[in-house]
C-alpha cells in the first residue's frame, strides 16, 4: 500500500471517529455550543461522515477523492478560523490545521 492510500485511510478514519464521537460524547456537543455552532452541528457532521466515506469511494473513483478531499480540507480551514476568532490557543488549533494540510495534500495528489 502507498503513502498516498495510507494518509487517505487516516484521514478517513479520524473523520469517522469523530462524527462517532460527536454522538456518543455529550463533550463534543459542549464543544460545539462553545464554538457558537450548536444549531451547525448536525450539518457539520453530516458533512465529515460523508467526506470521510468520499475519501473510502475515491480510492477507486478518483473525482469523489478529489470533490472529498477539498471539502474536508475547505472545512478544516473553517474550523480552524473558528478557533483563532474564539481564541484557543494554537496548540489545541492544531488538529484542524493538521487535517487541513492532510486533504489539502491528498486534493492536490489527486489532481495530479
Amino acid at each position: 500500500m502507498d503513502i498516498d492510500k495510507i494518509l487517505i485511510l487516516l484521514s478517513s478514519l479520524s473523520f469517522f471517529g469523530y462524527t462517532l464521537s460527536y454522538l456518543i460524547s455529550s463533550n463534543m456537543k459542549k464543544e460545539f455550543k462553545r464554538f457558537g455552532l450548536e444549531k451547525f452541528a448536525p450539518i457539520i457532521m453530516v458533512s465529515q461522515f460523508v467526506g470521510a466515506s468520499g475519501l473510502i469511494i475515491g480510492l477507486k473513483f478518483n473525482l469523489i477523492l478529489t470533490i472529498s478531499s477539498f471539502g474536508l480540507a475547505f472545512l478544516m480551514l473553517a474550523g480552524f478560523t473558528v478557533r483563532m476568532k474564539i481564541k484557543d490557543s494554537f496548540w489545541i488549533s492544531l488538529p484542524a490545521l493538521f487535517y487541513m494540510g492532510l486533504n489539502t495534500y491528498i486534493f492536490l495528489s489527486s489532481i495530479n
